[in-house]
């Protein structure tokens, strides 16, 4: 076999490694445990973020008890969001697109955005395949931040809890089918 043949058939077998990893269904992907900072949470739903195809996070959103997650009334409950990172991202991207996101549910003045960004990039280290971080929202609190299972920051504003949370699980999100999949809606 010439050593053309054999590349081309390293590139094919690597090509079927990654669609058959591309398909494989939730369960192997192992969210249901919940992170040592929501020992005793339940999963209510998850999904996977992908960026022109490329795997970017799972995310999960976990809820305290048996109640149902309030669809409407959502940011009124303990929720967390459990983000397992399937790549290298820098956390000041992070919480820049944090805020760009969280923008699309409602206007920020500018002091008020600036004072939210230092306070993510305080949050959000830069991560790497197989990091996780969680955010746990309490209700007329504001938000705790774990990176792999360490507070990592607490910012206690509502208005900032909810929109962050928001960049997920509000109607305006810019991942309607990831928000469905969390939620758990048809």
């Amino acid at each position: 076999m010439s050593s053309s043949s054999r590349c081309s058939a390293i590139d094919a077998g690597r090509r079927g490694l990654l669609l058959t990893a591309a398909l494989l269904p939730w369960p192997a992907l192992g969210q249901a445990v919940p992170p040592p900072e929501l020992s005793g949470w339940r999963l209510h739903g998850q999904a996977r973020m992908t960026y022109f195809g490329f795997a970017v996070y799972q995310i999960g959103l976990w809820a305290r008890g048996e109640s149902p997650v309030d669809v409407q009334n959502w940011h009124r409950q303990p929720l967390a969001l459990a983000l397992r990172y399937q790549r290298g991202l820098r956390g000041a991207d992070i919480a820049r697109r944090s805020l760009v996101e969280m923008r699309r549910q409602a206007e920020i003045d500018e002091a008020k955005a600036q004072r939210w960004l230092a306070d993510m990039e305080q949050a959000f280290p830069d991560v790497k395949d197989g990091d996780r971080l969680s955010g746990i929202l309490e209700p007329g609190q504001g938000l705790r931040f774990f990176f792999n299972g360490q507070l990592r920051r607490e910012i206690a504003d509502v208005e900032f809890a909810r929109l962050f949370i928001g960049i997920w699980l509000s109607p305006q999100s810019s991942e309607p089918a990831l928000r469905r999949d969390l939620l758990g809606r048809p």
